[in-house]
Formats: C-alpha cells, structure tokens, sequence
C-alpha cells in the first residue's frame, strides 16, 4: 500500500494548507490514538520546535490523542532526538515531535517514534492512514485521556546528552560558538557545552515563532562562519531547527559537513577498535568520504536518502555508526536518531583524545566537488522515467567514467527533483549539472 500523507520525515506542508490544518492534525491524533489502543499502548509524549504554529499543533494533537482515550505529556519546545531519548526514559508508547526540521517557519509537520525511539515501522504508519481513511469513534467519555507538561525535560536530555562525553575530558579552554538556528536546540545546547566547561558564545538563540531557520543555524553557516572569526573562536557548532542536524567551522572558518564530522569519529573509533563494523553513508554522501575511508581499512555502504534508511541499514549491518551530509549522524551506541548535540560531542571527544584541531582531524579528507541542483516541477512530470532526462545523465555518467557520479532523485517531503553531480573538477561538474537540469526543464514544459 502506498502511503498518502506520511513521506520520509513523517507529514509535512505549509501551514493552514491540507494536511497541516488543524482539523486534520486533531484526526491525525485520534487516528494514531486508535492504533496505539489496538496495540494495547495508552501514553504518548508531545514535544516541538519554536514554530508559532506548533501552540495550534499541538493543542489538536492532544485533543485527537485524548478522544481516542489516550493520555499525553506536553514536553514543550524540545529537540527532536530528545524527544527519541525521552520516549524510552519515560516509557511512553509512541513520540511526536512537532517541527518541520529545516525548514521555514511557515511550514510544519507531525513525525512519530516507535516506544524504542526509533522512526514509526512502514506497517504502523500504514495502518495508521488506514485509520485516517475511516469514521473514528470517540473513546466513551469517562475513557478521555488525560495531559500533563513535564517541566524537568530539558535537564534531563542535557544529562543525557553530557554522558555521551567522557567523564575524563574535558572542554575546558575552548571558546565555542553555538548556533542554535532560533530552534528547538536554544534552551539545552548552550548549557550542555558550558556544563562540560567550554566559553560558549550564542547566536540564533532568541526565537520568537518565526525567526527559526531565517539567515541562521546549519543550512545558513554564513553566520556562524562570521561570529567565530569575529570572535576569535576555537570552533563553532551549528544546529537546525530540530536539532537533528550539525554542522562545524574550524577556527580558520572552514564549514565541516556531515561527511567531514563523519570521517573523524569513524576514523577515531577505528583508531581506538571502537567502531564495530564499517559506516554507513546514503547515495548523496561525498566520494572522497568513501575513498578516505577506504583507504583507512574502513568499510563504506551507501543507503537510500533519509535518515530512516541510514538506520535500517545500520540495524541490518549490526553497525554503529552512520550519516548524511547534511548533518544527521546516528551513533547508535548513545542514541537511535540523529542527534546534533551528541554528534559534535563525539567529535570534540575525537580532537581531545588526539590533541588536534579540526582542521588538523580533516587533514587527509579531500573532498570532490558537488553541484547540487533543486528544480521544482509540476506534479505531472517524472523526470525519473522521462527518456531523454535519463539519457543525458547516462551521457554524463560516461563522461565522468569511476571518478564521478550523477544522482537524480524525488524529494521526500515537497515536490523537488534534486540533481546532483560529483568529479575531480569543480567547473566540469558544474556545467554537467546545468546540462542535466537544462534537459529536466524543457521536458517538463513540453509535457
């Protein structure tokens, strides 16, 4: 059966257009409600980022989850992956996480964890929309669950979050620059870092509702790049809107990806016969990450785009230690969710133990060049089957022979074709790029 409202990242839209209005998120919730019941759970635990929308989400959610007879606790603006953690702390039958990640304010979204913390299985969202499809009785009234807010949430996941550092180190004598990207990391990043002893200097940590994602935080390193060489900083860690995502800036303001921050802690677990297999990447991860890795001994196996596909293949592999390059890294050791707090943790713990910067832990990772293209067509035409797109990418694919890649692929969450290319020469992927997209748009307008 193929799935009608959740894509990759759970239910996502503009706000105040189908599915993301509020009569629709409340049967979401007596939808989800139901399934719980029927798989004789009864506590769901509800945690956003700082969207304005997420006050109206989140009041529908509870109200849905409550009519089907089952009880919620509000966490509040909270990280994603805290919710993944709290979700077995508390042990709660399913989590919901309010955030549209990465994205604007004006968008936002409903994603579900499994009472283990990890995404929904295909079967329970599938049964969920079944759900979603049919007449949903209300739970008799005496049955209503009841809510609750939990206040001590964000100490609990800072707690969580220090005891994936070593006890012995330190981040004593590092200045820090945290970008919170006004998001759901504002309130807990910032004294994870100082309580393990670091100067930590703030940006993009005053959120108002619509200022999340807006000229800050992962997908908008321009200003942290700035604020550590204003500030003279030893590094800077940027996180987005959920906090799922990371990415780093070395003193010199050099922007460390996710395929950079995950060379260094396999490399380092590797060093340290701590890596427990080899490391996941997906298609879109960086060739040189693949060779680099290779040529330290360490095996390299790419999945699907999306985070969920990295775990299943990790799950699959009995590995430990996977990531995009877009920032979601999984250390599967601490935690079953991407987790950008965790993750930069395991790199700061990678420089100590090595004594070296993070330019220094980069040294040896030459990346290729990447040209990626996001083109926006009309829901009628698949630039995936089209004969002519797909001969012009076997074209260049030829041309770059095994020194280079072309993915084209569907976005998970809007309707985007992404065409990525990768070579040796950043002007030469640069133009096959352009080549490919130019075919794309004049398909799409003679369809």
């Amino acid at each position: 059966m193929k799935r009608k409202y959740f894509g990759t990242d759970g239910v996502r839209g503009r706000v105040g257009q189908y599915p993301i209005t509020p009569d629709f998120v409340l049967k979401l919730g007596m939808a989800a409600g139901k399934v719980l019941s029927r798989r004789k759970g009864g506590k769901v635990i509800i945690g956003k980022d700082t969207r304005l929308s997420g006050y109206m989400l989140e009041a529908a959610l509870e109200s849905g989850f409550s009519a089907a007879g089952v009880s919620t606790v509000l966490l509040g603006p909270m990280p994603t992956p805290a919710i993944s953690y709290l979700t077995k702390a508390f042990r709660a039958d399913l989590g919901v996480v309010i955030s549209a990640s990465h994205n604007p304010y004006y968008d936002n979204g409903i994603k579900f964890f499994s009472r283990e913390g990890t995404k929904l299985p295909d079967e329970v969202e599938l049964e969920i929309e079944k759900m979603l499809e049919s007449d949903i009785d209300l739970a008799d009234s005496a049955e209503f669950g009841r809510a609750y807010r939990q206040e001590d949430a964000p100490g609990r996941y800072i707690e969580f979050c220090k005891s994936s550092f070593a006890n012995h180190m330190s981040l004593s004598g590092l200045k820090i620059v945290i970008d919170c990207a006004n998001g759901a990391t504002y309130h807990v990043a910032p004294m994870v870092f100082r309580e393990l002893g670091a100067k930590v200097i703030t940006i993009g940590d005053r959120p108002d509702g619509i200022n999340i994602n807006d000229g800050v935080g992962s997908t908008h390193p321009e200003a942290l790049i700035e604020k550590v060489l204003a500030t003279k900083a030893d590094l800077g860690i940027a996180f987005d809107g959920d906090g799922d995502r990371v990415m780093m800036v070395d003193s010199h303001g050099h922007l460390l990806d996710g395929d950079a921050l995950l060379y260094i802690i396999a490399k380092d677990r590797f060093e340290q016969n701590k890596l427990n297999g080899g490391v996941v990447g997906t298609l879109m991860s960086n060739l040189g990450l693949e060779l680099a890795l290779k040529r330290e001994g360490i095996e390299f196996t790419r999945s699907a785009v999306g985070d969920r596909y990295v775990m299943e293949t990790l799950l699959a592999k009995k590995w430990n230690l996977g990531g995009e390059n877009s920032g979601h890294i999984i250390c599967l050791n601490y935690v079953s969710t991407g987790d950008g707090i965790v993750s930069a943790l395991q790199v700061l713990k990678a420089a100590i133990r090595q004594g070296k910067s993070l330019e220094d832990l980069v040294s040896s990772l030459d990346m290729f060049p990447q040209e990626l293209i996001n083109l926006r067509l009309s829901a009628g035409f698949d630039a995936l089957s089209d004969e002519k797109v797909l001969s012009e990418v076997k074209a260049v694919e030829n041309e770059l022979g095994t020194r280079g890649r072309v993915l084209l692929r569907k976005s998970g969450t809007e309707p985007v074709v992404r065409v990525m290319v990768e070579g040796e020469d950043r002007e030469y992927v640069h133009r096959m790029a352009q080549r490919i997209a130019n075919v794309i748009r004049h398909q799409a307008e003679e369809s």
